[in-house]
């Protein structure tokens, strides 16, 4: 995995609901599906794979640039936590 400090974020979570364990991410670069992020906050640090993704209530495969998608998240986020890319 890369350095921290050379990462670029890909996304910000903007809105987190606990009881469902959906965070609510706007991403600057596409997303799909599959992919492995990671979560980055003051007290947010985790890494997971994108199991599913909601737009407009309905699922999705892929997040394109600019676009708020509804995520399942393994654990508990927070808004302005970052969302980098594991390659």
């Amino acid at each position: 995995m890369k350095n921290m400090a050379e990462e670029k974020p890909i996304g910000e979570v903007t809105h987190f609901y606990g009881h469902l364990g959906v965070a609510v991410v706007k991403f600057s670069k596409p997303v799909s599906v599959g992919d492995t992020i990671h979560f980055k906050g003051a007290t947010t640090d985790f890494t997971q794979e994108v199991k599913s993704m909601q737009f407009d209530h309905k699922d999705v495969d892929k997040a394109g640039k600019g676009k708020e998608v509804g995520l399942k998240v393994d654990e508990k986020v927070r808004t302005g936590d970052q969302v980098f890319p594991v390659v």
